[in-house]
């Protein structure tokens, strides 16, 4: 008999809504099929293009000329990071970002550095939080921007942005947050945040696949990475994802009305399943910031075994999971992340990670409850690293 599925890896994508679905249907066929369709459906199809535009704005506290489509979260992360350093080259030419940046952030980062610019990772202490003293300290004249992640995907930990942010704007530096895993999970207001620039995906927000956006703060200049049209105003050439852009303010939408119920349900299934583990697996390592986290990530370091094992025992039993960073899985090396943290490789090794939706149950807690910690005893007793 088949298991049922219980999908608890939201952070690496989750399922278009239902809503979104319904609809961007009409545009995909007439988008991908009629090849005429640009000029048969050109105002009414501008029009969903901005109302799209004006229902993101609205779920971050921004304007609607603030909001820039991109293809996904990783472009809107290059675009931040390159585009402005690219334009603003003269102020200054040092670049800080987290150590526990997504891959997109740190390999913009290091790209400009083959340019002249200088990269400096600002390092964590064991929840995964930046410590402002530490920011402060390595701020220089010549510090052009600041990039940190709202909250980390791989250990849920939500970072203080707007202090952050308020120390690199006293230096005279631009501040950049990946709000990927944040947005649709807890409130996020720009203005609040006082960040310059912000990214955000489709992938996690109920809306299709190969969609996301950048908020860029008005009158704040970058360059543009894609040369072409005068799409998005000109910062970002190229034919526009019509289903994609209508199905992200759809689910912009959507989750604004759902944001305040959503986070309460997401955070008593959480500490359920947290209390659960930890009470019945032996040396089990939370990650993370145990309180200041997003409401529906819970991720663990269980010793002795190997996570990529448990992900794909857990997958037998229909269980989804992810260990380590979602862009990170399939390499066989230590999560860089978890290294950051400060955790010893053997238990690093051990890795995974939950992250839950609200269509997630009670019930499919219990069954996590019942099945990962025979998975591991089970594992462990395999293991030749393990002892009692």
């Amino acid at each position: 008999m088949k298991e049922k599925i219980i999908y608890l890896d939201h952070a690496a994508a989750t399922p278009v809504l239902p809503e979104v679905w319904e609809a961007i249907q009409p545009y995909f066929r007439e988008w991908f099929w009629n090849p005429s369709a640009v000029y048969d459906l050109g105002g009414e199809i501008r029009e969903r293009i901005e109302e799209a535009r004006a229902r993101v704005a609205d779920l971050i506290g921004a304007e609607a000329g603030e909001i820039i489509f991109t293809s996904c979260g990783a472009e809107a992360n290059n675009l931040a990071i390159k585009g402005l350093a690219l334009a603003h080259s003269k102020k200054g030419r040092r670049i800080l970002v987290s150590a526990i940046e997504h891959h997109s952030v740190l390999n913009s980062a290091r790209f400009l550095e083959r340019l002249g610019f200088e990269m400096a990772l600002i390092p964590v202490d064991s929840k995964g939080r930046v410590n402002p003293e530490t920011l402060q300290k390595m701020l220089t004249p010549d510090t052009i921007l600041v990039s940190v992640a709202h909250a980390s995907n791989e250990i849920g930990t939500i970072q203080d942005i707007r202090t952050l942010a308020e120390i690199a704007h006293a230096n005279g530096s631009f501040f950049h947050t990946d709000a990927v895993a944040s947005v649709g999970q807890i409130p996020v207001q720009v203005k609040e945040l006082g960040v310059d620039l912000l990214s955000l995906s489709g992938i996690s927000l109920g809306a299709p696949k190969g969609v996301g956006a950048l908020y860029l703060r008005k009158g704040l200049r970058i360059m543009p990475l894609i040369h072409g049209g005068i799409q998005e105003r000109g910062w970002r050439a190229g034919t526009e994802n019509v289903p994609g852009i209508i199905g992200l303010g759809v689910a912009a939408r959507i989750l604004k009305e759902r944001l305040p119920r959503k986070g309460p349900y997401l955070r008593r299934l959480r500490d359920r399943l947290v209390e659960g583990i930890l009470s019945r697996v032996p040396r089990t390592h939370y990650t993370g910031d145990p309180e200041r986290r997003l409401p529906g990530h819970a991720s663990f370091c269980f010793e002795g075994i190997e996570g990529e094992a448990l992900v794909f025992t857990l997958a037998a039993y229909g269980i989804y999971g992810n260990t380590g960073s979602a862009c990170a899985s399939k390499a066989l090396k230590t999560s860089p992340v978890l290294r950051a943290i400060g955790l010893p490789e053997v238990v690093a090794q051990g890795s995974l990670v939950l992250t839950l939706e609200e269509w997630n149950t009670e019930e499919e807690i219990e069954r996590v409850l019942e099945v990962l910690p025979q998975a591991v005893a089970r594992l462990r007793a395999m293991s030749p690293i393990w002892k009692e």
